[in-house]
């Protein structure tokens, strides 16, 4: 009989593609890793894991076993949820990762909502970003992520996730108030191809957004100032560094001073956000309020 636990353990081997990641993301020692992993293989009779390089990687029997692992444990994920939903208790906490703008407008007024119709549900934030954020839900550290589609991501299809679309948002270019194009009523994406640009780092979402629709543009943007905080880039910006491509939610209520907010033509910039939970744990009384939420917020969202 195969344990349960030590699919959990394979999976995060997996995801994170060596065993000392693995053991820190679930609080044990690579030692632990190992012999859990070793009694796997004893178990199903097969080798599962090779090493390559400075990490590992799945064996075929390997991923054989880590497709049935996501099926098992999304499974149970929906026993727990079923089991909480039988005892009638829709109370405890939920521990919610989110990108800075996506707590601003999406999840604290999704907050306000539970407090007033879910008031024993207890909602825990965690600002990350990007792969990170994803992460965290699927280690075990967060319930539920509000993230940013990126190159890479988890896709609709992953068996480890449950995604609920929540909103798109264009990018907007933003100018210093004396650029050449900032007169018109919207700039093409390739006009800005000899620029200084301004923008997020490598590992941001909005990096690998800005990235793509320059690249579908023709060119390779040269970042030469690069900020996580958007207010950053905006007043780089303003102050002549460069130009920036900006979603339109984060420019809401920021000072724009000596800027330009023009909307682009061309390939399109979209950040694309969406919600996540282990899969199987969609209905569990304590998070599916949370998705509701969440999801009730975005659509009031103003983006045109």
């Amino acid at each position: 009989m195969i344990d349960p636990r030590r699919l959990r353990i394979l999976r995060a081997v997996a995801d994170h593609r060596t065993v000392t990641a693995a053991a820190a993301a679930l609080y044990l020692t690579p030692s632990a890793v190992s012999q859990q992993l070793a009694a796997l293989e004893q178990e199903t009779g097969h080798t599962l894991l090779t090493r390559s390089g400075k990490g590992v990687r799945l064996t075929a029997a390997g991923d054989i076993l880590l497709a049935h692992a996501n099926a098992v444990l999304a499974q149970l994920e929906r026993a727990e949820a079923e089991l909480a939903a039988y005892a009638g208790g829709a109370a405890g906490e939920v521990r919610v990762v989110a990108f800075a703008t996506g707590i601003a407008e999406v999840l604290a007024p999704a907050i306000g909502r539970l407090a007033d119709r879910h008031p024993d549900i207890r909602v825990r934030v965690r600002d990350a970003e990007g792969a990170e954020s994803l992460r965290l839900v699927l280690d075990g550290e967060a319930d539920v992520v509000l993230a940013v589609e990126y190159r890479g991501s988890p896709g609709e299809d992953d068996r480890r996730l449950a995604r609920v679309p929540l909103y798109a948002e264009p990018f907007d270019a933003v100018l210093h108030t004396s650029h050449p194009l900032g007169r018109g009523a919207h700039v093409a994406l390739a006009e800005l191809a000899d620029n200084d640009w301004i923008g997020p780092y490598p590992g941001n979402p909005c990096h690998d957004v800005m990235l793509l629709a320059c690249e579908l543009a023709g060119f390779q943007p040269r970042l030469v100032h690069s900020s996580d905080d958007f207010r950053a880039v905006v007043a780089l910006a303003g102050a002549g560094a460069g130009v920036a491509l900006v979603p339109r939610s984060a420019l809401r209520g920021m000072e724009l001073k000596d800027t330009v907010v023009l909307p682009v033509t061309g390939p399109a910039a979209t950040r694309r956000v969406f919600a996540a939970v282990r899969r199987g744990a969609e209905h569990h009384p304590l998070i599916r309020p949370v998705l509701d939420a969440l999801a009730e917020s975005a659509a009031g969202l103003s983006i045109d």
